[in-house]
């Protein structure tokens, strides 16, 4: 609760009696609402909150204190009033601070309120599942059904569905409606939000990325696998979702971020100790390299830090009238293919007089 500070009558600006607070504007109440005692700026409180099926997350402003990391609260979105669950320790702000967030932390939710959240998410999301099933067979509509969604307000009803193309649900949303009398949202996902929505767990033991901090999912390619040097089995690089993990794009950055450090396969350093050798093995992870020596066959795996400078590379030999031994080598196959006699050509045959 706000408490309402005003200055004495004695200032000349506002009276304390009802009477003339009364008087005041909208927004001279908003801002003496704002400030505390003596003159002090009014302090929110900015927390992350998950909220939503698709576990979508964003920054809330509260206006009160008691807030903890892994509370249940109510929030106030774009989408309307639902449930949310905090994921970040709140910090207190000044009331003028300027950082954008989504919407406003209503209230930590109360047993009433966690009552409503069970009936919703055990009788009446499947039941709305049931029935929007039962409607898509009826209208025959090619489209696969992955999940229901009630909001906590009851403003809005969202069914997300899977199909190859457009679907022209105009007169199944009137269906659900009329039966729900409430708003309905038709949305069109993909593979990668499907195993959002249903699965849990990746193969690597921990919970899905794509479920826990990434926002926007984004193409993955093959060449961030072959850059991270991942294996190239389709069935050990790919997701839940049958695509290639997610992993492989919000680490490619790093992988870029270690491959300056690491010099490349070929070149020539030398190391602090002063010997001198040519680069040819790296490991990006443990930031290390192969180095072989010059002078023998002996070769060591040191640290990147243990290389003191990166050497030009050693000049070759020069060829005769300065061209490179390659560059004869093909000449000289050119050469022999001209003179070199077409056997399979056959002589063709001459007439001879009798």
């Amino acid at each position: 609760m706000i408490e309402l500070y005003l200055k004495p009558a004695t200032c000349g600006e506002f009276a304390a009696s009802g009477r003339q607070a009364a008087h005041l504007r909208g927004s001279e109440v908003f801002r003496l609402a704002r400030q505390g005692p003596r003159g002090s700026r009014f302090l929110r409180y900015l927390a992350t909150a998950r909220y939503g099926a698709m576990r979508y997350t964003a920054r809330f402003f509260a206006t009160f204190q008691g807030i903890k990391m892994d509370d249940q609260v109510i929030v106030r979105t774009d989408r309307g009033v639902e449930v949310g669950n905090v994921v970040s320790i709140p910090r207190a702000v000044e009331d003028d601070n300027t950082e954008a967030t989504l919407g406003e932390i209503l209230r930590v939710a109360t047993e009433e309120d966690m009552e409503k959240i069970r009936q919703l998410e055990e009788e009446e999301e499947p039941l709305a599942m049931k029935l929007c099933q039962k409607m898509i067979e009826e209208h025959q509509l090619p489209m696969k059904l992955a999940r229901a969604e009630k909001l906590f307000g009851g403003n809005k009803a969202i069914f997300y569905f899977l199909a190859d193309g457009r679907v022209d649900f105009r007169q199944l949303v009137k269906d659900l409606a009329r039966e729900y009398q409430t708003r309905i949202q038709m949305v069109q996902i993909g593979v990668r939000d499907e195993a959002r929505l249903l699965a849990d767990y990746e193969h690597c033991g921990r919970e899905l990325c794509c479920r826990t901090f990434i926002q926007k999912l984004e193409p993955v390619t093959m060449k961030m696998a072959k850059s991270q040097k991942a294996t190239l089995d389709p069935s050990k690089i790919s997701g839940r979702c049958g695509r290639l993990m997610c992993c492989l794009r919000f680490e490619d950055k790093m992988y870029d971020e270690l491959k300056r450090s690491v010099p490349k396969k070929g070149r020539r350093v030398r190391l602090k100790d002063g010997t001198e050798g040519e680069v040819v093995a790296t490991d990006l992870l443990q930031q290390t390299a192969k180095i072989e020596l010059d002078g023998g066959p002996r070769s060591v795996v040191v640290s990147v830090d243990d290389i003191e400078a990166s050497l030009p590379k050693a000049p070759r030999p020069p060829r005769q009238n300065g061209r490179s031994e390659r560059a004869e080598e093909k000449q000289t196959d050119a050469e022999n293919r001209r003179e070199k006699p077409n056997r399979n050509r056959r002589q063709a045959p001459t007439d001879s007089g009798s």
